[in-house]
């Protein structure tokens, strides 16, 4: 029996799994929460959850659909599935057919059965969402780094993705690109994305546009490597982060005709693993993609308010010394504090992870170190989420308000008092 691949194949998943740590995100929060109920004060930096409520249109769809109670098909809704392929269109650019389209649980859930049935190595520039590696570690794909530089904002540069490639030319590699960026809040220009999908076309690299956050872009309209790299992108989705639905987990894959076999492979494993995602969700889903005026005012004051917000806080970051250029979108922020390495050194701290401890220890900042998020131990990166607030106030407020400086003040006093608290802590030092 030893001597039987099914059976070491069966150890190495198991030691796979046996080796990782639950998700770094979920942890701080359960944490967070364990402290408040021990009566410390704890600022909620760590947790990446939209605040603002769900739309209240797509709210009353779910209950008037609460009534479905039959199993949808695999790849999910066909209504649904057409009311993504036209979001696609007007939000990237780009035409899918429906019948590529698959709805599943959380696009954490979609992401792992494409590992699971894509047979290439795994490329993830770093830093990178905490589960894309830990996903592939529990299936056994290999992993490749891609290093980047805090001078570039953290982005991916298309030569680093030639040399990789190029060491390589033959090897089916799986590309994972998120943008605005967790954990970073950074995002590409056109001739960035341009330049990366030339690579990625000329080595034939599948790339998953991790798009989650393109509808909080802060400034400008988001644009998508699929109208660049149309048959070699796969656009990943879902109502999370625009849409404040984190808890309804529904997540959305959508492939060009080029990747119907992929689409089809997944379609497969899902049969085999989730058979469909909740019928009421996915009927609910549907009015949060069509074209509705409600939804582009509530993503307007969405990003009005993260705008502000992020660039007032990222200041607050800045006047400990350093200089972390302002979030693009999303909501999070990824300060570098290496130049405070001499001094905490003497506190006894040589790792982000023992930093983000230290913090949460002291202070009651809950953060969570750069290491999570695959930077070297020693890089005292962290990254905060600055999205504390009642965001059902702000959206509110955001209806007869302006998103200024003084509206911040008034309705994301806490996440600002969190960050002076954070900050105070490293001129202290």
């Amino acid at each position: 029996m030893l001597g039987d691949p099914d059976f070491q194949h069966e150890i190495n998943l198991n030691l796979n799994i046996r080796s990782l740590r639950p998700s770094a995100t979920l942890v701080i929060n359960e944490r967070s929460n364990e402290l408040m109920a021990q009566g410390r004060r704890i600022y909620k930096l760590g947790l990446g959850q939209s605040p603002f409520p769900v739309p209240g249109h797509v709210v009353k769809a779910l209950q008037e659909n609460a009534f479905q109670k039959d199993y949808l098909p695999v790849k999910g809704l066909p209504q649904l599935r057409e009311a993504i392929c036209g979001f696609y269109e007007i939000h990237a650019g780009v035409q899918h057919d429906p019948t590529y389209t698959i709805i599943g649980p959380g696009s954490k859930e979609l992401l792992f059965l494409l590992q699971l049935v894509y047979y290439g190595e795994l490329v993830i520039p770093t830093p990178s969402w905490v589960s894309y590696a830990p996903q592939a570690r529990i299936i056994g794909r290999n992993i490749h780094w891609v290093p980047t530089q805090k001078e570039n904002k953290w982005l991916l540069m298309p030569d680093e993705l030639e040399k990789l490639c190029s060491a390589d030319p033959t090897c089916p590699r799986l590309l994972i690109l998120n943008y605005p960026n967790n954990p970073t809040g950074y995002t590409y220009t056109d001739t960035e994305l341009k330049a990366i999908a030339a690579v990625a076309r000329r080595y034939k690299v599948i790339v998953v546009a991790d798009e989650i956050y393109g509808l909080l872009h802060h400034r400008q309209q988001h644009h998508s490597i699929a109208s660049y790299y149309p048959e070699g992108t796969i656009l990943s989705g879902g109502l999370s982060k625009w849409c404040g639905a984190g808890g309804w987990r529904l997540g959305t894959f959508s492939f060009p005709r080029a990747l119907a076999w992929l689409a089809d492979s997944i379609a497969v494993a899902a049969s085999e693993s989730f058979t469909s995602t909740s019928a009421p969700i996915q009927y609910a889903a549907v009015h949060a993609f069509l074209p509705d005026e409600r939804m582009d005012d509530y993503l307007n004051r969405a990003s009005a308010i993260l705008n502000t917000l992020g660039k007032k806080c990222n200041d607050l970051i800045n006047l400990s010394g350093i200089n972390n250029p302002d979030p693009d979108g999303g909501f999070y922020l990824f300060p570098d504090f290496s130049m405070f390495a001499g001094k905490l050194r003497e506190k006894g701290i040589f790792t982000s992870t023992q930093l983000a401890e230290t913090i949460l220890e002291e202070t009651g900042v809950a953060l969570l170190p750069g290491t999570s998020f695959g930077r070297p131990e020693g890089e005292m990166t962290l990254r905060l989420s600055y999205v504390n607030f009642d965001g059902k106030a702000a959206m509110d407020a955001a209806l007869h308000e302006p998103a200024n400086d003084a509206f911040i003040e008034k309705y994301c006093g806490i996440t600002l008092e969190s960050i002076k608290v954070l900050t105070n802590w490293f001129t202290r030092l």
